[in-house]
């Protein structure tokens, strides 16, 4: 499965995407981005850790305004596009 960097805040999300099989990764400095195929952020800083300078290989998703749930069906809709 993919390697999901997830913000430290959204625990009901990083459950949610273990248990689809996928592996989660604190996203605590810039360097947590570097081989992440997507990266879920809480959308409160529009400069999360500098992630709007950084450059990653796959889709940011901004977790503001949708559950567990809304996300996890976001990310697999990312990790399907590519």
């Amino acid at each position: 499965m993919a390697r999901i960097g997830v913000e430290q805040s959204l625990t009901d999300v990083k459950e949610a995407l273990m248990e689809m099989g996928h592996e989660v990764v604190d996203l605590k400095t810039n360097d947590d981005v570097a081989y992440c195929d997507c990266c879920v952020i809480t959308g409160q800083d529009e400069n999360v850790m500098g992630m709007s300078t950084t450059s990653i290989a796959g889709p940011v998703i901004d977790a503001r305004g949708y559950n567990a749930e809304d996300i996890c069906q976001m990310v697999e809709q990312k990790l399907n596009l590519e």
